[in-house]
């Protein structure tokens, strides 16, 4: 079977997948949260990056448009989100994905202006030219070769009516990388929060990718300013890097996740409220595995699984605070209850 691309397939060819799930859940998928494969800078960044790390040698080859930046990742994100959206829904899917540009803008919290169009445009242009050469294992596969972030893009637009009316996009036809579409079908992904669209600053959005990655199955991320710096892909030196990093302390506007600086220049990450007073006895809360999250969602279709989590330990807060022999059963059982009284 071969991936259509044209904006409008013939009619039976049902070789692409409709992006029309309503509310995605936000979804990255794990190498990329790991690897710095995006470019941090606000301007074009035309440089070749080389990073190496515990085995995996990745090079981020740009395109005369320059690296595909961190902000054109939002396309990517949408993307994944309504893969795996129907992929628990039991739908068929495909590497070729038609979508409206308005639903990507407004998912990923962007103006629907006439400029944002023309910025959505650079941003496939860029996502297509950066090449990724890299021995990273996705989806139970070694690869060694050279691919960009999406192999191919289309857009439709009405037909001009002047030169200042250059015609509304009408659609969007993209076809992933077969790397990134493999890493959908093994479901190496995380959920993101809803919020990490609102981040605006590069630095802040890699960041919070990478406490995602790391807090999501223990409770705290310990790591040097120097290894941080080397896997958030910051072109800044050193001392300005350790600067960004006390200014986001300071600001606190990571979703869900806070950072404290530890004496031996190291960083701390840990999730807000993760720890809390009862008696004046510090009491951890309630940790969940993000298979459970999956599960969660399962149970109750369309609701937001993060939302129930703080819920859930809110009420074992009010309830006492008992002892948890299993806090991933003692939630679903909980979601459960819920879901028949719903």
């Amino acid at each position: 079977m071969t991936d259509a691309v044209s904006a409008y397939p013939p009619e039976g060819q049902g070789e692409f997948f409709l992006c029309d799930i309503f509310g995605a859940i936000p979804k990255n998928d794990l190498v990329s949260m790991e690897h710095p494969l995006f470019s941090l800078a606000t301007r074009p960044d035309r440089r070749i990056l080389n990073y190496e790390h515990n085995g995996a040698e990745i090079t981020v080859t740009p395109s005369v448009k320059g690296l595909a930046t961190i902000h054109d990742k939002d396309i990517l994100i949408f993307c994944v989100s309504q893969l795996m959206a129907a992929l628990n829904a039991g739908r068929q899917v495909s590497r070729t994905l038609h979508l409206t540009a308005h639903d990507l803008l407004v998912a990923t919290n962007r103006e629907t202006s006439g400029d944002a169009y023309r910025r959505l445009r650079e941003a496939f242009e860029r996502l297509a030219g950066t090449r990724i050469t890299t021995n990273i294992v996705t989806g139970g596969h070694e690869i060694t070769s050279g691919f960009g972030l999406i192999e191919k893009w289309e857009i439709v637009r009405k037909a001009p009516t002047s030169k200042k009316n250059g015609g509304r996009m009408v659609s969007v036809a993209v076809t992933l990388s077969d790397w990134l579409y493999r890493a959908v079908l093994s479901k190496s992904v995380l959920t993101l929060s809803r919020d990490y669209f609102r981040l605006r600053k590069p630095l802040e959005r890699r960041i919070y990718e990478l406490a995602r990655k790391h807090c999501g199955r223990q409770p705290e991320w310990t790591v040097s300013v120097d290894t941080l710096l080397k896997k958030s892909g910051s072109a800044s030196p050193r001392r300005v890097f350790r600067k960004m990093l006390r200014d986001m302390i300071a600001a606190d506007t990571l979703p869900d996740y806070a950072i404290e600086e530890r004496p031996g220049d190291l960083m701390r990450f840990f999730r807000k409220g993760a720890v809390v007073e009862s008696g004046g006895v510090p009491q951890a809360l309630p940790t969940l595995r993000p298979e459970t999250l999956e599960e969660a969602r399962a149970l109750m279709p369309g609701a937001d699984a993060y939302a129930l989590e703080a819920d859930w330990r809110a009420t074992w807060l009010r309830s006492g605070q008992p002892a948890l022999r299993n806090a991933d059963a003692a939630f679903l059982g909980w979601v459960k209850k819920r879901a028949q009284t719903r």
